[in-house]
């Protein structure tokens, strides 16, 4: 809030974030940081880019859209955690579920 001439001036500023489509991975960096970087699982982001083993710096990956990453707890089901197991294994691209898992809500 500005005063001018005796009057209030509030100001709006609006911030958007924009978040890259694909990321070129650098030196030293493996999957789970990047992952963690763009708010995915890595098994998520390994699913994604058809991934067997880590990527090489250089090599261009696909960032799938980000959630909510949650650590399992002891006792949750898949239905619980995203409303059916189908949704949980097209979220997480896996049907497993286990106790300190990272899984997409």
């Amino acid at each position: 809030m500005h005063l001018f001439s005796g009057k209030c001036i509030r100001w709006r500023v609006e911030l958007f974030l924009i978040r890259p489509a694909y990321y070129r991975v650098k030196h030293g960096q493996d999957l789970a940081l990047i992952a963690r970087t763009f708010g995915v699982t890595a098994r998520v982001l390994a699913a994604a880019n058809r991934l067997a083993a880590e990527p090489r710096e250089g090599e261009v990956l696909f960032i799938p859209p980000s959630g909510n990453v949650y650590v399992v707890q002891g006792g949750e089901s898949r239905a619980l955690l995203c409303g059916s197991s189908e949704r949980f294994r097209e979220k997480n691209a896996t049907s497993f579920l286990y106790p300190s898992q990272e899984v997409m809500l």
